[in-house]
């Protein structure tokens, strides 16, 4: 005789719902503010003479809200979204993933307050002040106890690759920040390093360079290995690859970070290990990318009609070609002409809005849907006028950074004859100032289209409803 089903548990997806709503209303606000400070650049009267609206305070501003708001959230939606999926229980103590929520919102309205009042500790990617780190330090250690958490109590005895790069995203930057924010508090807000001189630039690039390589590439390939997947309905090409790519990222990523440093008092030995192992992690990286676009074989038709597709598997081109350029820029020959030039903005640009927002839309354009009890968003014509807005404000971004850099490089390093220098700083300033207004152009481009976005993610929750999304039963439960 059949016995009747227990009652199926359901999934906690609150915080996924909130995580993920936020990611794209941060997204506007971080983006919105990089339009401001690329206007400033062009025109820099636009700081109106208001100290906390002048460039060098704007400029950390943006790049945490872009990094830590948009980026943060979207990982920590589709983490806590496909470790449940993939281990096919609910999230290990939904009130402490409640807590990461609230704990990191308030993380970010603090850095939204304290970095345009001025208070940094000047340090890349780690401008917050002592009180903000510790609170992050408290949020992250609640995130991995609930990623973890559930990874223990999972049904399934297999883990799924996508959880191994979320994973070592929260181990890794836990381990970068805790270590490169070691500080002696001075007063309220303010504090200096534990480190000196050249220490301190070391372990800042360790941590600036490997916020890059976990933060800005693992846990958003851990995005990729699930979603691309799910939206093509093709099994990841190549799992063996897939594992490989894991490891040696892991790896080879931890020793590059001095390749920021060449040419300065950093030793030149140490120079030469970044670079080394920056030309090796050209592998691993294209060998994930070629393992994600492969994963279409079978569904290339797909790239014809879904434009949800297109934002993910054009994001692994952007992927592949900043993967290039990094390596490329770390041999020291191309770096003479490369540093401190435009050059570097536009290659950061390639990574941030080629790969990193374009992988996040369209994981976020699979999930919220599903999130609200429906099987699309709310227009698809919308997700397409997006999908061009973001290309083509890229394209303009980062051609006018290379132009504009090479140019910045080979001008500084013109020597006349009798050895004096060819152009003054001011005549290099002034030969880039229109490529300043059409990085501004595609700039307002990519937000206008995170705004198209905004819209519709809103018509789509209007539309819809949140949905109890139900465990699958193991098979013996049927018997």
């Amino acid at each position: 005789m059949q016995s009747p089903n227990p009652p199926a548990a359901v999934y906690s997806d609150t915080a996924v719902r909130q995580f993920a709503i936020m990611s794209v209303v941060w997204g506007v606000v971080g983006m919105l503010v990089g339009v401001v400070i690329a206007s400033q650049l062009a025109w820099p009267e636009l700081n109106f003479g208001i100290p906390w609206l002048s460039y060098g305070r704007l400029r950390p501003l943006h790049t945490n809200a872009v990094i830590f708001a948009f980026g943060g959230c979207a990982l920590m939606a589709t983490s806590f979204h496909v470790v449940q999926r993939t281990c096919q229980v609910r999230l290990f103590a939904p009130a402490l993933a409640s807590f990461v929520f609230w704990g990191w919102q308030a993380v970010i309205v603090a850095a939204a307050i304290s970095l345009p009042l001025g208070y940094t500790s000047g340090k890349e990617y780690a401008e917050l002040e002592w009180p903000i780190d510790i609170l992050i330090a408290v949020v992250w250690v609640a995130y991995a106890i609930v990623f973890f958490g559930t990874i223990g109590i999972r049904k399934v005895r297999h883990i799924y690759v996508a959880n191994w790069f979320y994973g070592a995203f929260i181990i890794a930057v836990a381990l970068l920040h805790i270590v490169n924010s070691a500080a002696v508090p001075a007063g309220w807000m303010k504090s200096y390093s534990a480190y000196a001189g050249v220490q301190d630039a070391m372990v800042q690039w360790w941590y600036g360079h490997n916020a890059v390589g976990f933060f800005l590439t693992a846990g958003f390939l851990g995005m990729m290995y699930y979603y691309i997947p799910k939206q093509a309905g093709r099994p990841v090409y190549s799992y063996r690859l897939s594992i490989v790519h894991f490891w040696a990222l892991i790896f080879t990523y931890m020793w590059a970070g001095p390749h920021h440093l060449h040419y300065t008092a950093l030793p030149d030995w140490t120079q030469s290990i970044g670079m080394v192992f920056s030309l090796i992690l050209l592998a691993p990286s294209w060998g994930g990318m070629i393992n994600g676009i492969m994963t279409l074989s079978g569904a290339w038709h797909k790239l014809r009609t879904d434009p949800i597709i297109r934002f993910l598997i054009v994001a692994l081109s952007f992927y592949g070609m900043a993967t290039f350029e990094g390596p490329m820029m770390s041999v020291k020959t191309v770096n003479a002409l490369s540093h401190y030039t435009d050059w570097t903005i536009g290659h950061v640009h390639a990574g941030a809005l080629g790969w990193v927002g374009l992988i996040t839309m369209g994981s976020l354009y699979y999930l919220i849907p599903r999130l609200y009890n429906r099987t699309e968003m709310y227009s698809m014509k919308a997700i397409e006028l997006h999908f061009w807005m973001s290309t083509v404000g890229i394209v303009l971004y980062i051609a006018a950074m290379w132009i504009a850099g090479v140019m910045q490089g080979l001008m500084w390093r013109s020597i006349n004859p009798d050895g004096t220098l060819t152009y003054t700083f001011v005549e290099g300033v002034k030969a880039t100032y229109p490529y300043y207004v059409v990085r501004l152009i595609g700039g307002v481009l990519y937000l206008a289209g995170m705004l198209v976005m905004a819209w519709n993610v809103v018509m789509t929750i209007g539309a819809g409803h949140s949905v109890r999304a139900r465990i699958p039963l193991p098979a013996a439960a049927h018997a």
